[in-house]
């Protein structure tokens, strides 16, 4: 598998350049593709290259936005026809376009935003909007969440997110949400799983900020269909992981009576690119069948000395009166580029229904 930036190659920039070419009578390929390698591109990362794009296309571009806007509406449209798919994350740079050059022009970028995410998601581009016009841009959102489109309406949703991952947060959502409660009550119920995602995972960042607002909806919509019921779970995923005692009750994740026992790791001493493993008995001591979320935590040992807890899913199922289970598992400790390890002394404890036993040790070893 090559590069994610090395989807901006010659080829690319050929195909791309007489898809234009052909709707663009003005256009010159062959000084776009010159415009486009000129200086350092070869050094340029993913999201250089596709800033780059947007910059060079804007130079063979009408310089009246509206002009502009319409001519990638047909630049779209033939890429369509010549069998360029949707979603393909090259073409981005249009969605950038519109950030980059209409921010001072709401209405034909709102209309451009529309367009544009049918083919390739605007939901980056569209929060400085949201930034600069706030709620008459959320106004716009709410609409879109009633669109035809499958791709606009999770616009509404994935964009008005107040903590988008690799996007700019919007503080004023971080503070109250209420401006875009409308659009996950529009969408709460929508036909697409792709949408639906999107709303609990716009859950999931509110109940960073406001726990109680989601604590509420999910009482609301409890019930409603298996598709809430469904957004609501993975949209309290981050309180559940907190083992929140009232998103625990709401789902009857109870821990009397169920005993951790027999809790062991296996290799208490661990070498970077190794594996821990660690095991331990179960036992639903009740007298009747206890639905039962099993995670288990890993204390983290950071660069100051301090131990930072993340929390890992094992599963979440039914257990019958009395039953005795043996549960073995391992974790890695391979090097990867999202994580970094410390040598030293960590901790692993075990979370049942939110309640989390004594933390055992082991030593991370280079």
């Amino acid at each position: 598998m090559g590069l994610i930036k090395d989807i901006y190659s010659v080829t690319f920039y050929e195909k791309f350049g007489q898809a234009v070419a052909e709707v663009h009578s003005t256009f010159d390929k062959q000084k776009f593709i010159e415009a486009i390698y000129e200086g350092n591109f070869a050094q340029k990362e993913w999201k250089e290259r596709m800033k780059h794009t947007t910059v060079v296309l804007h130079q063979f571009m009408p310089q009246n936005f509206p002009e502009a806007v319409s001519l990638i509406d047909k630049i779209i449209e033939n890429l369509k026809k010549n069998n360029f798919t949707e979603g393909n994350l090259a073409f981005i740079f249009f969605a950038d376009y519109i950030e980059t050059y209409g921010l001072d022009d709401f209405k034909t970028s709102a209309k451009a935003l529309v367009s544009i995410t049918q083919f390739i998601s605007c939901e980056f581009a569209v929060r400085p909007f949201i930034l600069k016009y706030q709620e008459k841009m959320i106004g716009e959102m709410v609409k879109w969440s009633l669109h035809e489109n499958h791709h606009v309406r999770r616009l509404a949703s994935e964009g008005s997110r107040s903590r988008l991952p690799w996007a700019m947060a919007i503080p004023f959502l971080k503070k109250d949400p209420a401006s875009i409660l409308p659009i996950l009550e529009n969408l709460k119920n929508d036909p697409s799983e792709y949408v639906r995602r999107s709303v609990a995972n716009n859950l999931n960042d509110i109940v960073k900020d406001n726990p109680e607002i989601v604590l509420e909806i999910a009482k609301k919509w409890r019930g409603l269909s298996k598709e809430t019921d469904a957004i609501i779970k993975h949209g309290c995923r981050t309180l559940l992981k907190q083992g929140h005692p009232e998103i625990l009750s709401h789902y009857g994740l109870e821990s009397t009576n169920i005993e951790l026992s027999n809790f062991e790791i296996k290799t208490p001493i661990v070498k970077v690119g190794d594996y821990l493993q660690f095991q331990f008995h179960l036992n639903n001591k009740n007298d009747e069948a206890k639905t039962i979320r099993l995670e288990y935590a890993v204390h983290y040992k950071k660069s100051k000395g301090h131990l930072a807890k993340k929390v890992f899913k094992i599963s979440e199922k039914i257990y019958q009166p009395h039953q005795l289970t043996k549960v073995e598992r391992k974790q890695s400790f391979k090097l990867i580029t999202t994580r970094v390890f410390h040598t030293g002394m960590h901790q692993l404890s075990i979370i049942i229904n939110g309640t989390e036993s004594k933390a055992l040790e082991f030593e991370l070893i280079e």
